[in-house]
C-alpha cells in the first residue's frame, strides 16, 4: 500500500504513515498553528523507513495543506526550510518580510 499522509491536530503534527497496510507512523512534522501560520518546529523519519523519500513526502503534503488552507508558513524546522529551498515554488508560503531570516 502507498503511504499516506494524514493531519493530526490534536497532537500539533503531520504524520506519513508506511508499512504493508500503510498504518505505522513513519515520521512525522510538529507544528504550532496560529493566527493564520503555521510554524513547522520539527520532522522526524523512522529510521527504519530512511531512503524512501518519505521526508519529502511529507513536506510537499505538509505545505499543500498549508496553501489550501491559506496559511503563512514559517519553517523553523532545518527539514522544511531546505525541502523549500530545494522547491521554490514552495518559496511563497514563506512571508516575503521573513524569507531572508529562514534564507529563503
Amino acid at each position: 500500500m502507498e503511504p499516506r499522509l494524514i493531519d493530526r491536530p490534536e497532537k500539533s503534527r503531520y504524520e506519513v504513515l508506511a508499512g504493508d497496510d500503510a498504518t505505522e507512523t513513519a515520521g512525522f512534522a510538529e507544528y504550532h498553528l496560529s493566527e493564520g501560520e503555521i510554524a513547522f518546529i520539527h520532522t522526524e523519519i523512522d529510521p527504519r523507513f530512511g531512503g524512501q523519500g518519505l521526508g519529502g513526502l511529507l513536506a510537499r503534503g505538509a505545505l499543500d495543506d498549508a496553501r489550501a488552507r491559506g496559511l503563512r508558513v514559517l519553517p523553523y524546522c532545518p527539514f522544511v526550510r531546505g525541502w523549500i529551498a530545494k522547491h521554490p515554488e514552495y518559496a511563497d508560503l514563506v512571508p516575503e518580510a521573513r524569507r531572508a531570516r529562514f534564507g529563503l
